[in-house]
């Protein structure tokens, strides 16, 4: 009887903001008519919900819980659905999220604008956005994609000198996708900021400014302005040129 009764649509997590009201669905098959129970989970207390007997759960936000249902049939066969995790944000940017909100993320904790770590020491950079479904995040380092790095915060636990550079995450889901701001890390000692300007007699100076810009204002966002300028810069250096990038 492990078949009786299948889950046919999972509820699904959000991260949304405080005050938001939104509705947990979940639907299953069987053989007889099925009943329906949800329950809640905050910290290690987990509780029925009284009278949430219905496929869809109305929520108004207030704190951070989990949530499960329960189905059953007439045969005593149950089964939950998956646990999902309803993400509250009690301290959002006054006009956020707009009224006309369909649930695409939105960037509500940016990580810091500059870090300087120790070569040996741990890293750890933290963003969150809300977004219904909640969004998911990655992590990119100079442009380029961290394999590992798909969670709220990135953690780096013995940082070399090649972890320096530019970081920023990407957090997306079904409505579209939304960028934090970039972060300078300089792993190690301070190093001697880069001359501008040619001294020696007879040299002529190549400098090359970089601008690469994924927030406008009237405007859709561009495919991958921030790898565009890495790559750029990269060529432009081994063509002789000193190089000066901006990020937004």
């Amino acid at each position: 009887f492990s078949t009786a009764i299948a889950i046919t649509e999972q509820p699904v997590s959000v991260s949304v903001p405080v005050g938001y009201s939104f509705v947990l669905r979940c639907r299953a098959q069987g053989r007889t008519s099925l009943q329906y129970q949800w329950f809640c989970q905050y910290q290690s207390d987990c509780r029925l919900i009284p009278g949430a007997t219905n496929q869809d759960l109305p929520i108004i936000a207030e704190q951070t819980q989990l949530y499960t249902c329960r189905v059953n049939d007439l045969h005593r066969n149950a089964v939950f659905s998956d646990w999902v995790k309803v993400e509250v944000h009690q301290c959002v940017a006054r006009g956020l999220p707009p009224q006309l909100w369909r649930g695409e993320p939105v960037i509500v904790l940016n990580p810091s604008e500059q870090q300087r770590v120790e070569v040996g020491q741990p890293l750890q950079l933290q963003c969150a956005a809300m977004g219904v479904p909640a969004p998911s995040y990655q992590w990119y380092h100079n442009g380029n994609l961290l394999e590992q790095q798909k969670r709220k915060k990135l953690w780096i636990t013995r940082t070399k000198v090649s972890d320096s550079g530019t970081y920023l995450c990407c957090a997306s889901n079904s409505h579209g996708e939304h960028w934090t701001n970039a972060v300078d890390v300089q792993i190690g000692e301070q190093s001697q900021p880069t001359s501008l300007c040619c001294t020696s007699p007879g040299v002529r100076c190549k400098i090359a400014l970089l601008v690469g810009n994924n927030r406008y204002q009237h405007h859709p966002n561009l495919m991958a302005p921030v790898r565009d300028v890495f790559e750029l810069g990269r060529l432009l250096e081994h063509l002789g040129f000193q190089v000066v990038s901006l990020l937004d």
